[in-house]
C-alpha cells in the first residue's frame, strides 16, 4: 500500500518521544513526524555522528535531546523506542509512571498498516532467523507473489508499510527486543525455530527472553510453527492465544507424525497441509535442493515451508523457492579445500547454540573457537563434539573458558591457545589449523563468541578467515 492511504487523523498534534538515533530511530521520527506528530528524539551518546544525526533532524523541525535519554520530556503521549533499548532504562520507569505506552518499530509499523495490508508471516528463535526468512521470501517469491524479507534482517518494517510498492505477503524476522515492544502484533503465523540462552542480559533472565520469543505466537490465524526437537518452543504454542482454528505444527528432521513436516529417505514431506494427514504426506523437496544441505539448515527450510503451506503455497514452489535460495556470507560458508582439507567459515555461530549445529554437520573437525563468551558456558558444547574434533585453536579474550572445558571434557583433543586479540591472529589460527589437519577433515571456524574483542564484527572476523584460507591455499598452488 502506498503512504497516501494512511490517515494523519490520529497523529496530528500527538506528542511523541522517539528513543534513540539510528536505524529505526531515524526513520520512525521522520514518519511521525510526516503524520503530524510533535516529534522529541532523546539520545543517550551526544558524539560528533549522533550531533550530525541531529542537525538533519531538527532542519526537518524535529526536537533533539542529545546526552539525556533518561528524562522523559514534558507532555510526552507516547514513546517510540529503539529495540535496543533495554526494559530497565529510567525512560521507561518514567513513562510507566505517567502511564505514558512505549512502543518499538515493529509496533508502530503494525499500527501504521492500512485496510488490506499485506499479511505477515514472522520468524524468530535463537538462531536460523535470517536464513529462514530469506529462505521463506524465495519461496514466496517461486510461488509468484510479491513479497520481500523484512524487519530485523535490514529492510526497514516501516518502509515495507508505508512505501509504494505493494505486497501480497511479508517475510518478517523478529528479535527478542523487537517482539518485547510489539504487544498488538498479530501474525497470520509464526515460528519460534529454537531456544537457547542469549542476551539474557537484556532481559534478565532466561524466563523473560523465552516469554519475549512467545509473543510472536499471539494472535496467530493459521499455524504456529514450532520445533519438535526443542520442547520449548511447543510449550509456547499451548500458552499463546491465538484465534479459534489455528494450528500447531512441527517440524522435524526425523519422519513427521500428523500435522508435521519432516524428512524421509532424503525428501522434505509435509504431513500437515494435506486432505488426509493421518496417512497422507506430500513431497516438498529433496535435502540436496538445500545449500548448505547441514541438519540444522534443513530445519531451517522445514520451517520456511511449513510458513509457506501455511499460506497457501503449492509444493513445487516449495522446491523452486528452496533450490534459487543461496546463504548469506559467513553461514557455514564453504571457502577452499587445501590438500584434502575443507575449510569453512562460520562465524555468524556467536552463541554456543549455533556453534553446536555448526559441529554437528562435520566429522572430524579442528575447530577454531573463541572471541567474547556473553556469559555463556561450554561444557555442555564440548561435552557434544568432542568425539567429531582433530584438534581446537583458541582465540580471542575468553578463549580460557572453552580450554577448560576441553580439558574437562575432551582432554585427548589436542589445543592450541593463541595469546594474542590482534587482527592478524586469525592467520595464524588457520596455520596451525592446517598443521593439525588430516585429509578428510574439516577446519572449522565456529567461535561459540561474538566478535568485538578482535573485530567490528562477525562479517569481517568471517572474512579474515576466508582471507587467510585463500592465503593458505596460494601457498600450497
Amino acid at each position: 500500500m502506498g503512504s497516501r492511504e494512511v490517515s494523519n487523523q490520529d497523529w496530528q498534534g500527538k506528542h511523541v518521544t522517539v528513543a534513540g538515533l539510528g536505524v529505526s530511530g531515524i526513520p520512525a521520527a521522520r514518519v511521525l513526524h510526516g503524520l503530524g506528530a510533535v516529534v522529541t528524539v532523546v539520545n543517550d551518546g551526544d558524539d560528533e555522528r549522533s550531533r550530525t544525526q541531529a542537525a538533519e533532524l531538527e532542519a526537518q523541525g524535529i526536537a533533539v535531546r542529545l546526552g539525556d535519554g533518561a528524562t522523559l520530556p514534558e507532555s510526552t503521549e507516547l514513546i517510540v523506542t529503539a529495540p535496543g533499548w533495554q526494559p530497565d532504562k529510567p525512560l521507561f520507569a518514567a513513562a510507566a509512571e505517567a502511564g505514558v505506552p512505549v512502543w518499538g518499530d515493529v509496533e508502530l509499523a503494525w499500527r501504521l498498516r492500512g485496510p488490506g495490508a499485506a499479511p505477515w508471516l514472522a520468524v524468530t528463535g535463537t538462531n536460523g532467523k535470517t536464513t529462514t526468512v530469506r529462505m521463506l521470501a524465495s519461496i514466496l517469491q517461486a510461488a509468484g507473489l510479491r513479497t520481500a524479507a523484512v524487519g530485523n534482517i535490514g529492510v526497514s518494517l516501516l518502509d515495507a508499510v508505508l512505501g509504494d510498492e505493494e505486497y501480497d505477503v511479508l517475510a518478517v524476522e523478529l528479535s527478542s527486543y523487537q517482539l518485547h515492544w510489539a504487544p498488538s502484533l498479530r501474525a497470520h503465523s509464526a515460528a519460534v525455530l529454537n531456544l537457547a540462552p542469549d542476551h539474557l542480559d537484556w532481559h534478565g533472565s532466561m524466563a523473560a527472553y523465552v516469554a519475549d520469543k512467545g509473543r510472536v505466537y499471539e494472535g496467530n490465524r493459521v499455524a504456529c510453527v514450532y520445533n519438535a526437537a526443542d520442547p520449548a518452543t511447543e510449550d509456547l504454542v499451548r500458552e499463546a492465544d491465538v484465534e479459534e482454528g489455528c494450528r500447531a505444527i512441527g517440524f522435524t528432521l526425523n519422519t513427521p507424525g500428523p500435522s508435521q513436516l519432516g524428512v524421509v529417505d532424503g525428501i522434505l514431506v509435509d504431513r500437515a497441509f494435506v486432505a488426509n494427514r493421518q496417512k497422507q504426506a506430500q513431497e516438498l523437496a529433496e535435502v540436496k535442493d538445500i545449500d548448505p544441505p547441514a541438519p540444522h539448515n534443513v530445519a531451517n527450510a522445514l520451517a520456511a515451508a511449513a510458513l509457506a503451506r501455511a499460506f497457501g503455497v503449492e509444493p513445487a514452489a516449495v522446491r523452486d523457492g528452496l533450490r534459487a535460495f543461496r546463504p548469506d556470507p559467513h553461514r557455514i560458508e564453504h571457502v577452499a579445500n587445501i590438500d584434502g582439507v575443507a575449510y569453512v567459515d562460520d562465524s555468524k555461530a556467536t552463541n554456543t547454540h549455533a556453534a553446536e549445529a555448526s559441529l554437528a554437520s562435520y566429522d572430524p573437525i579442528v575447530w577454531i573457537a573463541g572471541g567474547l563468551a556473553k556469559g555463556a558456558t561450554f561444557d555442555e558444547l564440548v561435552t557434544g563434539a568432542a568425539g567429531r574434533l582433530r584438534g581446537a585453536v583458541l582465540i580471542g579474550r575468553d578463549r580460557e573458558l572453552i580450554r577448560e572445558a576441553l580439558t574437562r571434557h575432551a582432554p585427548e583433543v589436542p589445543v592450541v591457545d593463541l595469546d594474542r586479540t590482534d587482527t592478524g591472529a586469525m592467520s595464524e589460527a588457520v596455520r596451525e589449523a592446517a598443521r593439525l589437519a588430516r585429509p578428510g577433515d574439516t577446519v572449522l571456524m565456529a567461535p561459540a563468541c561474538a566478535s568485538m574483542d578482535m573485530f567490528v564484527n562477525y562479517n569481517k572476523r568471517g572474512e579474515a578467515f576466508a582471507d587467510a584460507v585463500r592465503a593458505l591455499a596460494a601457498e600450497s598452488a
